[in-house]
């Protein structure tokens, strides 16, 4: 079994550390390095690694961040690069979740690597997903949820109020905020930006979509479980099959 790893740290010295302890292991391929979190999250839904080792304090977008921009996904195996002191640390124990401290030895490193290679053989993958979810609630403060956004175009600074968005249009590293008759280009990933949103507000619909639930009209069921999405403002999107169930329960059905 080969194991497809992504290095994610914003720290060069950091991600050279790790690639040269990954390239002695036979069983492991490096996929993927990243410097920031925002290039992670769209890396990981594209091409689902099976370990990621993820630097806890980036910016932008920090490691708990990505987590969440992931959440309702089907996660990788996480190893955790932090310079937490022990009292933070105490979290990452007592929720089985496996950490390696900055500055770390070959031997530290193997350890966890153990652990991750028991966990993707057994195929704990639900499970892991529970203890992340719950060392994001005992280390990860909540952040606000913005009101509205601002944004920068042609010299001027626009604000776009949050509930005001009809939906939301993946454009690579960007995305197009359709609000009413006008679109804005906003410079955002759909993984980070649907991090930020109230997500009893704004629903992922798909890969490439985000929609605002208190302007859809109408559901029309299409082939293989799929759902064309009809707003108030006219537009046709797609629900997606795989993300149907999230909308299901937002509706309490």
């Amino acid at each position: 079994m080969t194991i497809h790893a992504f290095i994610i740290d914003d720290e060069p010295l950091a991600r050279e550390r790790l690639r040269k302890l990954l390239l002695t292991e036979p069983d492991l391929k490096i996929a993927g390095e990243y410097g920031n979190g925002c290039e992670a999250v769209e890396a990981i839904q594209t091409l689902k690694p099976d370990l990621i080792f993820l630097d806890v304090q980036m910016p932008e977008l920090d490691g708990f961040g990505v987590l969440q921009a992931l959440s309702g996904e089907r996660l990788p195996v996480v190893i955790f690069v932090t310079a937490y002191d022990k009292f933070a640390l105490q979290a990452f124990e007592v929720h089985a979740v496996d950490y390696l401290l900055k500055p770390f030895d070959r031997e530290r490193f193997q350890k966890a690597l153990s652990h991750a290679r028991a966990r993707l053989q057994s195929h704990q993958a639900g499970e892991l997903n529970q203890r992340l979810s719950a060392l994001l609630n005992d280390l990860k403060p909540r952040a606000p949820i913005p009101d509205r956004l601002v944004i920068k175009c042609d010299g001027r600074v626009l604000f776009v109020k949050t509930e005001d968005i009809d939906w939301i249009e993946a454009a690579d590293n960007y995305v197009n905020l359709h609000v009413g008759c006008e679109s804005h280009l906003f410079r955002e990933t759909m993984g980070a930006l649907e991090g930020r949103l109230s997500p009893e507000r704004f629903l992922r619909i798909s890969r490439s979509a985000i929609v605002n639930v208190e302007r859809i009209k109408e559901l029309q069921p299409m082939f293989h479980g799929e759902y064309t999405v009809i707003l108030r403002t006219g537009a046709r999107l797609t629900l997606s099959r795989g993300y149907r169930e999230k909308l299901q329960r937002l509706m309490g059905k």
